[in-house]
């Protein structure tokens, strides 16, 4: 069986706000200069939205750009920042710290951004753009000079030996002149892409954190309408990045999470285990008791910034939102970002598709150098490395760096690959972690059960060794497996230590596809690649 070719102007290999604002932006550029431009996205959830998970106070910057009349149109924004609260914790009490200036939320909105990313997606559609939930993008395209014209999808029916099945469908090939990829953080097509074209050579290495997240339904006399909360210190040691959020939106909901830097040291250490012990702390667990979890999910983030960027485009298209990496961590931002990234990128392949004879959309690196997003990112770009310091001299020199400096340093500190920064198992401490009550804090398979996760059992394993025993050899010898415990849906399991003859388990079922392994795997052993379209969390409003 042959693969369907679909052509069009723009394929856009992701449905999250920088994706779907790209694809808006250029529908309006094309009614605005008279011209027809084709688009599509795709999108590897079974709905757009399903995948897309923040904590997520949304500063609505960009959004106003896209969309001056986005109240207009109702976009679900609905729940006003009214409150910052910033904690320090210890084991047994809180104390509350002044709130750093780009913590300020005056004008933000605390949203679902699973539900903006649905609104935006409907907007899109509106004007014309072609939208394909449930295809994943398994495969770059290109021509004989090398130029990227377009991807294809994944086949549909292909058995855990590799063989198709009955129900085998091969993917279909979508082509463009030009290809905007917007996978979201650690992409796996973008993976390639820095490899081929060497996209990194003038940039830091990527750094990341996981955030895990939870959702709630409390006590309606606990439930504070528009309350922010941040946390920094217990349970993290101070030499580990660590934080947690807690935002009050409508319908007494609370999103709750908490944000580890995967430049973590200790390879005992468990993001998944950390927050949940983080939800008994005195200032915490009150909030919670008597309420109802109802979503959980995982995702990892960029945190690299401003020295971590790549070269953005290559022939046949670019890198946009988190394929890029344009989070300002000290906000604890970046979908205003990612998306102004795709009205740039847009923009820019709109002036290009004009021209018979371009290859690339080469405006695009100096529009954003121009934009707000640049200035924004440039600005804080050394309080995120500072931390590695420990967290008093990151927040000592957060303080310096924004009040004294004001973001001027003459300096730009170094990132680092998050996967090198483990020590041996045999030079590092055991954490003892309490077991789950059932009432605040719960073990793994019940909250992936949440996450409302599914893959079809029969299919390739998505999680793929480069070495299968080096997992043994080099991870558990070494470092006591620790994909075990930085893995927040217990995908990874040693099975068989008892006797002397450990295995690695990998539970492909569970994922809930934040890509940890890929960034944190010690020897860079494990690739994350897309499962067959449709599979995954399926995230409600989260």
């Amino acid at each position: 069986m042959t693969r369907d070719v679909m052509e069009y102007d723009v394929v856009i290999i992701g449905g999250g706000p920088a994706g779907l604002a790209a694809a808006i932006r250029l529908k309006q550029c094309a009614a605005q200069g008279g011209r027809e431009v084709s688009v599509c996205v795709i999108e590897k959830a079974s709905e757009i939205g399903a995948h897309t998970l923040s904590g997520a106070v949304m500063e609505p910057r960009a959004l106003a750009e896209l969309f001056p009349d986005w109240r207009e149109r109702d976009a679900p924004l609905i729940t006003e920042a009214k409150q910052d609260r910033f904690l320090f914790l210890t084991e047994k009490k809180s104390f509350r710290l002044p709130t750093p200036p780009q913590m300020h939320n005056h004008g933000n909105y605390i949203v679902s951004l699973g539900n903006v990313v649905r609104w935006l997606g409907r907007q899109a559609e509106e004007l014309g753009v072609e939208i394909y939930p449930g295809f994943a993008a398994a495969e770059i395209l290109y021509d004989d000079t090398g130029k990227v014209v377009g991807v294809a999808t994944g086949d549909m029916g292909i058995g855990k030996d590799g063989s198709k099945t009955a129900n085998y469908q091969p993917g279909v090939e979508l082509r463009a002149r030009f290809s905007l990829f917007a996978e979201g953080c650690r992409g796996s097509l973008a993976k390639q892409l820095f490899t081929k074209f060497d996209l990194r050579r003038d940039a830091d290495p990527q750094s990341f954190g996981i955030g895990i997240k939870e959702l709630w339904e409390i006590d309606p006399a606990k439930h504070q309408q528009g309350s922010i909360t941040h946390t920094i210190g217990w349970p993290m040691d101070q030499k580990t990045y660590g934080g947690s959020f807690l935002y009050h939106l409508e319908n007494n909901q609370v999103a709750v999470g908490f944000v580890i830097g995967l430049d973590y040291q200790n390879p005992f250490l468990s993001p998944f285990e950390e927050f949940q012990r983080f939800k008994q702390h005195p200032a915490i667990r009150p909030i919670f008791e008597g309420g109802r979890r109802i979503a959980y999910g995982a995702r990892a983030l960029n945190e690299g910034g401003f020295q971590s960027i790549p070269q953005l485009t290559f022939p046949g298209g670019a890198l946009i939102g988190c394929d890029a990496g344009f989070l300002n961590v000290p906000k604890i931002k970046g979908s205003h970002t990612a998306m102004k990234s795709g009205m740039l990128a847009a923009e820019a392949v709109f002036d290009a598709l004009a021209d018979a004879n371009a290859v690339e959309p080469t405006t695009y690196p100096e529009k954003l150098r121009q934009s707000w997003v640049y200035q924004e990112l440039k600005k804080v770009r050394n309080i995120r490395p500072a931390f590695r310091f420990g967290m008093w001299f990151g927040l000592a020199y957060a303080a310096f760096d924004t009040y004294v400096l004001r973001g001027h340093a003459p300096w730009t500190f170094k990132n680092h690959a998050d996967h090198a920064q483990l020590h041996l198992a045999a030079h590092a401490k055991k954490i003892a972690y309490p077991k789950p009550d059932g009432v605040v804090s719960f073990d793994r398979l019940s909250s992936v059960f949440l996450s409302g996760t599914n893959h079809v059992e029969n299919q390739p394993v998505h999680l793929r060794l480069a070495d299968p025993d080096r997992a043994i050899l080099v991870n558990w010898a070494n470092y006591n497996a620790p994909e075990q415990r930085y893995c927040p849906a217990g995908v990874y399991e040693i099975v068989g230590a008892e006797s002397n003859m450990p295995k690695l388990q990998i539970n492909a079922q569970n994922c809930v596809h934040c890509k940890t392994c890929d960034i944190k795997d010690p020897t860079q052993n494990i690739t994350w690649v897309t499962p067959q379209g449709g599979d995954g969390p399926n995230y409600p409003n989260m």
